[in-house]
């Protein structure tokens, strides 16, 4: 028996990067797997190594997420775990000075990352809240701790998704769902690497405690722990999960 036997997971930007490694370990675990991406042959591509639902998302529009949310549950019946992971990340937006953000592309920073949190929570807490149970993981950034310049937006983006985290737990806990986040580093998924270099990628060992590189598998048994029974307990909580670069 797989620790998620029975359970149904969704999983926001589920066809790719991060957002894969969490597709796979959830299935490796014994979930079944609701792989919700805009990117449709990645997501595909995933759910079928997997056994899962692929089904086109995008977070920014409330539609298409109450759509998603209702695929999910009229194919499994439930939604027990949403993990909040589809965002605009820093290799798609070239750093530069704040003032110098377009204000379009401001919003949609704060549409897909913000917004597509809210939209995507709202969309499935009825069926949680149905069932008296649920498990909501958000993936912030360790940038919001330590406030990296020239990406304000992204940085400014992942604080909301701390106070969304810490607000959003206090509002249901009462129907028996835990809100908490994961603060990751820059992780060498396959986009991270293909867009930054590996020097880069090198000069960010010198400033964790754990000498190496971030993997996504890192990442992965944080979330599945944030998702499980044993954490219960646990609402309204921030992880860093960055080898120890923002220890606290």
């Amino acid at each position: 028996m797989g620790e998620f036997d029975g359970r149904v997971v969704v999983v926001t930007g589920g066809g790719i990067g991060l957002g894969e490694a969490f597709s796979r370990g959830f299935a490796e675990a014994g979930a079944q797997v609701v792989v919700a991406d805009i990117a449709d042959e990645a997501a595909q591509g995933v759910a079928g190594e997997i056994n899962g639902f692929a089904v086109h998302t995008d977070v920014s529009d409330e539609s298409s997420t109450k759509a998603m949310a209702k695929a999910a549950h009229d194919k499994y019946g439930r939604i027990d775990i949403l993990i909040n992971n589809a965002a605009l990340w820093t290799a798609i937006l070239p750093m530069k000075p704040w003032d110098e953000i377009p204000v379009e592309e401001w919003d949609r920073v704060m549409a897909v990352n913000v917004k597509g949190y809210f939209l995507a929570a709202r969309a499935v807490f009825p069926y949680m809240q149905e069932k008296g149970w649920g498990r909501i993981v958000n993936l912030s950034s360790n940038t919001a701790l330590s406030g990296v310049p020239g990406i304000l937006h992204y940085v400014t983006s992942k604080g909301a998704a701390i106070g969304f985290t810490r607000a959003l737990a206090r509002e249901v806990g009462g129907d028996g769902i835990t809100v908490n986040a994961i603060t990751p580093g820059l992780t060498s998924t396959e986009g991270v690497k293909a867009h930054y270099s590996n020097e880069l990628l090198e000069s960010r060992i010198t400033a964790r405690s754990i000498h190496r590189q971030q993997q996504p598998e890192d990442l992965v048994g944080a979330v599945m722990f944030l998702a499980s029974d044993a954490a219960g307990f646990i609402t309204g909580a921030v992880f860093p999960v960055d080898g120890g670069t923002t220890a606290r």
